[in-house]
């Protein structure tokens, strides 16, 4: 199985400090034993107005990365083992990390914290563990769908009847997370798994894209087309368009993609990016060319004179 991976992140246009951190951890990780093929990604956005927060989501990546130092799981009957057991119990090991550090250090405002979504991606299938408003998507054959539910106050106004969709997304309070890594001793972790197959798309972004630009922008963005870094420089930049008012983050996996279009797209991205010493290059080739040329030529000309 091949993965195409882009991520980014952005302070944007309106905060002091990027409090978001990511994590991309492949087959080249030292002590890897959890897997062959695939990767683990990881998305935390530490939360505002709350001390440390870019300390915080820094350290729930760096607790949630030592699953892939875990032995697999054997499988039951044949069967390919379940991993969001795993998940989930790193993603608590994650929590206490964070909240004993909050502990020990006697915060005298809001204790830091951070949202924290992590993805297993493996051959036919992807593991998922969440807490917080940091969202996964899944682009299927240009559809797009919310494969996470966010643990937001007004997700759950909406959950209760409440509030509507359209409602919540002008709602000044959406910012506000009802579930978090670091600020509670325990916490519930919502999981989820579903198969994946060639050609799919895994979008791991925090609020900070979510919140800016809608889900049919960025459905636009797909169809587009491009290399799985050409859509997530686009994303950013779309965000901060639209007004840039959080970090953003994007962790961006194409699920074996087709090695002719990655071809193209990675020389089409080349030629845009080194297109003007491209130009010159050709420019002073041609020249000196021509004034070689005209050497040899004014070389013969010189004998038959004299």
């Amino acid at each position: 199985m091949r993965l195409e991976v882009a991520a980014q992140t952005d302070i944007g246009r309106r905060k002091a400090q990027n409090e978001d951190f990511y994590g991309v951890f492949r087959a080249d990780t030292p002590g890897l034993r959890l897997f062959r093929a695939g990767a683990l990604i990881c998305v935390a956005d530490g939360l505002g107005g709350h001390l440390g927060g870019e300390i915080a989501s820094k350290m729930s990546v760096i607790a949630m990365k030592d699953i892939v130092k875990e032995t697999p799981p054997p499988g039951v009957n044949g069967q390919v083992p379940s991993l969001l057991p795993l998940l989930v119990r790193y993603t608590r090991h994650s929590n206490q990390y964070v909240y004993q550090a909050n502990q020990q250090r006697n915060y005298d405002g809001k204790p830091m914290g951070t949202t924290l979504i992590s993805a297993l991606v493996l051959p036919g299938q992807v593991h998922i563990a969440n807490v917080g408003d940091s969202r996964c998507y899944h682009i299927r054959e240009g559809e797009l769908v919310q494969r996470t539910q966010d643990h937001s106050w007004v997700d759950e106004q909406v959950k209760l009847g409440k509030m509507s969709v359209s409602e919540a997304e002008l709602d000044m309070r959406k910012n506000i997370v009802t579930r978090s890594i670091g600020t509670h001793p325990d916490i519930p972790v919502d999981t989820y798994n579903w198969e994946i197959q060639s050609g799919d798309w895994l979008l791991l972004a925090t609020d900070g894209l979510v919140n800016m630009v809608k889900e049919r922008e960025i459905l636009e963005e797909f169809r587009a087309g491009g290399s799985a870094a050409d859509i997530t420089s686009r994303l950013v930049r779309l965000a901060n368009d639209n007004g840039g008012k959080d970090n953003i983050t994007i962790v961006l996996t194409h699920v074996s993609p087709n090695i002719f279009k990655l071809f193209y797209f990675g020389a089409k991205t080349f030629v845009r990016k080194q297109g003007l010493k491209l130009l010159w290059l050709l420019v002073s080739v041609l020249f000196g060319a021509a004034g070689f040329f005209a050497g040899y030529l004014f070389r013969d000309s010189g004998r038959l004179l004299f």
